[in-house]
């Protein structure tokens, strides 16, 4: 017997192991009480990506009849991705869930809804870079507000609340 045919043989007697899952009623229950309260959140009911001039944004359609516009930069995954890629995305888990088979890239809806575009890190970079924008408007505020004394302090704005 050649070592090939010896390898390949070896190969096929290895054991297939099975894994067995133990799911507690309680867990069960817990489970169906999680999914009738998801059925009372919003979900999406459809899905747009826009692009264009001026355009670069993920248009969520909501069970509710609300929109809920993101902009494709801060989505985790989807800032560098080609917008044909971007374009083919799917509905999933009745509403629950948007997924991208090409980029495998999967959002949870409740989580968009709330404001989560991606894990903890690149949401605090988020965070970060929003402060510092510079764009004509923003520069036009803060020269307005500059006039007025500037921001207010905490303590100036505590006494306010009194």
């Amino acid at each position: 017997m050649s070592r090939s045919e010896s390898l390949r043989n070896k190969n096929v007697r290895s054991k297939i192991v099975r894994h067995t899952v133990v799911t507690s009623d309680a867990e069960i229950d817990r489970a169906i009480e999680r999914a009738k309260r998801l059925r009372a959140q919003p979900l999406a009911a459809e899905v747009e990506y826009r692009s264009g001039a001026g355009l670069d944004l993920l248009i969520l359609k909501l069970t509710d009849g609300r929109r809920h516009v993101i902009p494709r930069e801060e989505l985790q995954g989807l800032q560098s991705a080609p917008k044909d890629q971007i374009a083919q995305v799917e509905i999933v888990g009745g509403g629950t869930g948007l997924h991208w088979p090409s980029l495998d890239l999967d959002f949870y809806v409740p989580g968009l809804l709330r404001g989560i575009y991606g894990n903890k890190k690149w949401m605090a970079e988020i965070g970060r870079s929003g402060g510092s924008a510079k764009s004509v408007a923003k520069k036009r505020a803060a020269r307005a507000n500059g006039l007025k004394g500037g921001r207010p302090r905490q303590k100036e704005l505590a006494a306010m609340g009194d």
